[in-house]
C-alpha cells in the first residue's frame, strides 16, 4: 500500500508544483521586452512577413488585431519540435531531439496503460492465457502501447546518454555544463534504462496496465526487485522535475509569450503602462557584479 501511496504522491507532486511554478511566472513583474519580430500574433497576415500594426496610419487610435492561432503556432514548432535548436545547432538536435520526442512517446504510453487497464476493468482483457486476446481493440491497446512503450524508452535512453557525453566532450558544450546537469541527464537515464531492463521480463507491459488498475481500483500494487527499483525512481524524478532546471517546459510559454513576443504599446493610461510603473518601484536584493544592479542599501550609499 506504501508504493501505491507513493506513486499518487508522485504524480499529484508533478503537477501541483508544475502548476505553482506557472503562476509563480505569472505573477512576476514585467520582463525586459524583447519585442522580436516577427511576431506571430500580429493579424492581417503580418506575423508572416515581420510586420507590425504600426504599419497603419495613426495605430494608436485603431484597435489591435492578434491571431492567438498563429503564436499557439510557432510555439507548438518550438516546443514539439524544438524548432530553433533543429535551425541553429543541428548536429545537438538529433540527439536532444531523441530525449524530447522519446518523453512525448511515453506520454502515449502511460495514456495506452490507463486506456488497457479500462478495458481489463470494463471484462475485456487484453492478454489472454492463450497470448494476445484476438479482439480487434484489446489487440489495437496491446501492440500501440508495446510500440510506443519500447521506442519511448529507447528514445530517451539514447538521449539521455548522447546529451550527457556530448556534454562531457564536447569543449564549448563543458564550459557551461553544471553538475546538476550531468546529475539530470543520469537520472533520466537510470530511470530509463530500469524501464528497460522491466519491459525485458515483460514484454507486453503488463505490469504497467496492473498498476493503473491499482491507481484506479486504490489497491496495493505488487512489485519487487528492479520494478519497485523502477517506480522509486520514476516516482522522485516526477517530483524531482518541476523544482529542476527541467521545468523550463513550463517557461516555454511565458518566454515566447511575454518576452519574445509582447509588443503591447505603452499608451498613456493603458495596463503596459501600469505595469512599467510597477517595475519601476524594484529594487535589487542580489549582489551582482554589473554596477546597475546592486543591492539597495549600496546603491543609497552610493
Amino acid at each position: 500500500m506504501l508504493l501505491l501511496i507513493f506513486v499518487y504522491l508522485s504524480i499529484f507532486a508533478f503537477i501541483f508544483m508544475s502548476l505553482a511554478k506557472a503562476i509563480t511566472f505569472a505573477k512576476m513583474p514585467m520582463h525586459g521586452r524583447w519585442e522580436l519580430y516577427p511576431v506571430p500574433k500580429e493579424g492581417k497576415g503580418r506575423g508572416e512577413y515581420g510586420g507590425s500594426y504600426m504599419e497603419e496610419v495613426e495605430w494608436w487610435k485603431k484597435p489591435r488585431e492578434i491571431s492567438h492561432a498563429g503564436e499557439l503556432k510557432e510555439m507548438l514548432k518550438e516546443m514539439l519540435f524544438i524548432k530553433n535548436l533543429f535551425e541553429n545547432q543541428r548536429p545537438l538536435w538529433w540527439i536532444s531531439y531523441s530525449l524530447h520526442l522519446g518523453i512525448y512517446i511515453l506520454f502515449a504510453w502511460a495514456f495506452l496503460l490507463l486506456v488497457g487497464a479500462i478495458t481489463e476493468l470494463s471484462g475485456l482483457p487484453i492478454v489472454t492465457e492463450a497470448g494476445v486476446n484476438s479482439n480487434g481493440w484489446a489487440s489495437l491497446v496491446y501492440y500501440a502501447t508495446f510500440l510506443t512503450g519500447v521506442i519511448g524508452a529507447l528514445l530517451v535512453a539514447l538521449g539521455s546518454a548522447g546529451l550527457f557525453f556530448r556534454r562531457m566532450t564536447l569543449e564549448s558544450m563543458k564550459k557551461y555544463t553544471t553538475p546538476q546537469d550531468y546529475f539530470n541527464l543520469l537520472f533520466i537515464f537510470a530511470v530509463a534504462f530500469t524501464g528497460i531492463l522491466v519491459w525485458i521480463s515483460d514484454p507486453g507491459f503488463n505490469y504497467g496496465r496492473d498498476i493503473m488498475k491499482s491507481l484506479l481500483t486504490f489497491s496495493p500494487i505488487e512489485a519487487n526487485g528492479i520494478l519497485a527499483i523502477h517506480i522509486i525512481l520514476l516516482g522522485i524524478l516526477l517530483a524531482y522535475i518541476p523544482q529542476s532546471k527541467m521545468s523550463h517546459y513550463v517557461g516555454k510559454y511565458f518566454t515566447f509569450h511575454k518576452v519574445l513576443w509582447e509588443n503591447e504599446p505603452n499608451l498613456p493610461g493603458s495596463e503596459i503602462e501600469k505595469k512599467v510603473e510597477e517595475a519601476k518601484k524594484f529594487k535589487p536584493s542580489r549582489n551582482w557584479s554589473a554596477p546597475h544592479f546592486q543591492p539597495a542599501e549600496k546603491q543609497s550609499k552610493e
